[in-house]
């Protein structure tokens, strides 16, 4: 069977998300099923960045599919310092099933798969953030039981979180308006590629510097950090950058009465959301958060048992 990696969206088709999204709802009503999937394999977690989340969600469904998991902190390898990455991929693929890296450059992430042997899974880099934005979609549709006709509006910094965001929204035929600061805006690249695709699956795709057009009659209202990690010496110049777009009570108000607020967390209550909006009614961050599980663990499902 050929090596399948999940590196971005953009590499899989409507078909494949839709695949993935329907396993990880069947995953999530019968966490037993597809058990052995991974027996006898270990996968290494190569992470460069500290997470909560993204480490947990994996090691926990790496288990339930009978796998196990060696963790690589950031100073165990230094991709690319100690060592070059293409070795480090190289050998890794001696001992493991699988890679799971979360970086802070795209690069590392795209040299890992072209020498690994083994299956490459994106759990964050600098432009992409798919696990993440499959289960924003997965959390939708639960919410709304469809996707066509759904209004996301994402306020704030146009980062690897818009960029998944946009790519999982067309794939699906969900609308989705990008309202960020002048020069935040997210990568042009991913722009195009989301709205070529919006073109055949109906959806639209918008990118715009108001924050009010953005959230009119949203079904979604979704943010992220200002202030991402790796990013804390422009703590200043961000805070400035995106006065206005922190989304609150005032803002919320111009959504659909039935929206829902999204955040893929860790939160910075103050800055981009208000305390009333991320902990009031309409906030499912923590249903979108248990979402990483099991689209993750369909992810692997869909890369481990596909004949593609």
């Amino acid at each position: 069977m050929k090596k399948r990696d999940f590196l971005s969206i953009a590499d899989h088709s409507s078909q494949d998300i839709t695949a993935i999204l329907k396993l990880a709802t069947q995953l999530k009503k019968k966490p037993s099923l597809h058990a052995g999937l991974l027996k006898g394999k270990s996968i290494a977690l190569i992470f460069q960045k500290p997470s909560n989340r993204t480490r947990v969600s994996f090691e926990t469904g790496i288990f339930q599919l009978g796998g196990n998991t060696i963790y690589l902190a950031p100073d165990d390898i230094s991709l690319g310092k100690r060592e070059p990455t293409a070795d480090i991929a190289r050998t890794l693929s001696r001992y493991v099933g699988g890679i799971v890296a979360r970086v802070f450059a795209h690069g590392d992430l795209l040299e890992l798969s072209k020498y690994a042997t083994v299956p490459v899974i994106n759990a964050l880099s600098d432009l992409s953030h798919p696990c993440q934005a499959l289960a924003d979609i997965l959390t939708v549709q639960e919410k709304f039981g469809q996707l066509k006709g759904i209004k996301m509006a994402y306020i704030g910094d146009g980062n690897n979180m818009t960029n998944s965001l946009m790519l999982a929204c067309a794939k699906v035929g969900m609308d989705m308006v990008v309202a960020v600061p002048k020069g935040h805006e997210p990568a042009m690249d991913y722009v195009k590629k989301a709205q070529a695709c919006a073109q055949v699956t109906g959806a639209k795709i918008i990118v715009t510097h108001d924050p009010v057009k953005a959230a009119d009659g949203a079904n979604v209202l979704y943010t992220d950090t200002w202030v991402s990690m790796g990013q804390e010496e422009e703590t200043a110049k961000r805070l400035k950058d995106f006065k206005g777009y922190q989304i609150d009570a005032k803002l919320a108000a111009k959504a659909d009465k039935g929206h829902i607020f999204m955040h893929c967390l860790p939160a910075h209550r103050g800055q981009e959301v208000s305390a009333d909006v991320i902990d009031g009614a309409h906030s499912v961050i923590f249903d979108e958060a248990e979402n990483r599980l099991h689209v993750q663990k369909a992810v692997m499902v869909f890369l481990y048992s596909s004949k593609k």
